[in-house]
């Protein structure tokens, strides 16, 4: 994906524009990771399924295979 300005600028912009927080990485959240099936093996994506989980929370995605877990994706 080719974004219209540099990550740190687009990022930040649209976090503001948006009113979007960031969630930080609780200890909840990586042990939550040991519990899910091997669908997915992006340790990172692992870690944001664990988060949608238990925040309940969707998660933006284009990846399919994330899909496949018990959670509400958008894309």
């Amino acid at each position: 994906m080719i974004l219209p300005e540099e990550p740190a600028t687009y990022v930040v912009s649209r976090m503001s524009l948006y009113r979007f927080l960031p969630l930080s990485v609780q200890i909840s959240h990586a042990v939550q990771v040991c519990e899910l099936p091997n669908h997915h093996d992006d340790p990172f994506g692992r870690l944001l399924i664990a988060q949608s989980q238990i925040e309940g929370m969707p998660l933006i995605t284009a990846d399919k295979e994330i899909r496949r877990y018990k959670i509400k994706a958008v894309w």
